[in-house]
């Protein structure tokens, strides 16, 4: 993703000229609070949201807005923002900000602050860990905002959002962005009843919850589904992003099986079962990252 310059620079240490930060927005924790037993929602405001916005007005506008955080290892004491080229020169590797890209689920003009939906599973990952223990005056460093997909307005298309845990915030701004006369239906997976949330959505859009109950392999009650379906007749709009596995027999049906033009798919994955973030963004460019055959 494209970053815009930033003013400042990082304190050096003596003898060592300061370097630039490249784009960072850093964002202070206002509230936090659990939305359901594993998805924590942090509320980020702070002088830094001004310039957030401005730089991405026009990807705000998407329902898939997203951002790439940049999270310190706990116990080394490194506050954003964060000069990366420094850090390098001074670091083991495994002791280096690492990035992690997460959607904005609501952007609060008003009160000026920013939400985001963290999936928690206890001391796993880290994301998940820093959501759990923020507290207000915490600072965090993100990028500026990416995004392109939002519903088509009016009756005339038929939306399909599928999506597991990690899709929940794009699914849900998607819902709540469509016109009250929108139809579709919205296929969500997780893990029990318990992590249902109620999402505002048009009448005409139905929302379908699936569960995992902590045995079935994330992606396969979507999947499941999902080829349960019957094609929906006229245009077809499809949202759907989540575990990478799934998302590649989600394509399967909806290109081979059900002939839908590329141009009507909004399909990616978010994460790959058995595979830390970096490792998973970096087989993106390989075979085995590839969602679509062309």
């Amino acid at each position: 993703m494209t970053e815009t310059p930033s003013p400042g620079t990082d304190a050096a240490p003596p003898g060592r000229t300061a370097r630039p930060v490249r784009s960072q927005h850093v964002l202070v924790v206002e509230r936090t609070e659990r939305v359901s037993p594993h998805l924590v929602r942090v509320h980020l405001g702070g002088p830094a949201f001004d310039g957030f916005v401005e730089a991405g007005e026009v990807q705000l506008a998407a329902t898939d807005t997203y951002v790439k955080l940049l999270l310190a290892r706990p116990g080394l004491g490194l506050q954003p923002p964060f000069d990366l080229d420094a850090l390098r020169a001074e670091l083991a590797p495994d002791d280096l900000p690492v990035r992690r890209t997460y959607t904005i689920r609501s952007v609060d003009r008003a009160a000026r602050t920013i939400a985001i939906d963290f999936v928690v599973h206890g001391d796993e990952g880290v994301a998940g860990p820093w959501a759990l223990s923020a507290r207000p005056g915490d600072r965090l460093s993100m990028s500026s905002p990416g995004g392109l997909w939002a519903p088509h307005p009016g009756p005339d298309v038929e939306h399909l959002l599928l999506g597991d845990d990690s899709a929940v915030p794009a699914i849900a701004a998607a819902l709540e962005a469509m016109t009250a006369d929108a139809r579709g239906l919205a296929l969500i997976e997780v893990d029990t009843a318990a992590d249902e949330l109620a999402l505002a959505r048009p009448a005409g859009v139905e929302l379908r919850w699936l569960h995992r109950e902590g045995t079935a392999t994330p992606g396969v009650p979507l999947v499941a589904a999902l080829r349960a379906l019957e094609r929906p007749a006229g245009r077809i709009a499809v949202f759907a992003h989540g575990e990478r596995g799934a998302m590649k027999e989600a394509r399967v049906v909806f290109q081979d099986e059900w002939h839908l033009d590329r141009a009507s798919l909004s399909l990616s994955a978010y994460w790959a079962l058995g595979r830390a973030e970096d490792r998973f963004q970096a087989e993106k460019r390989e075979p085995v990252g590839v969602i679509f055959a062309d």
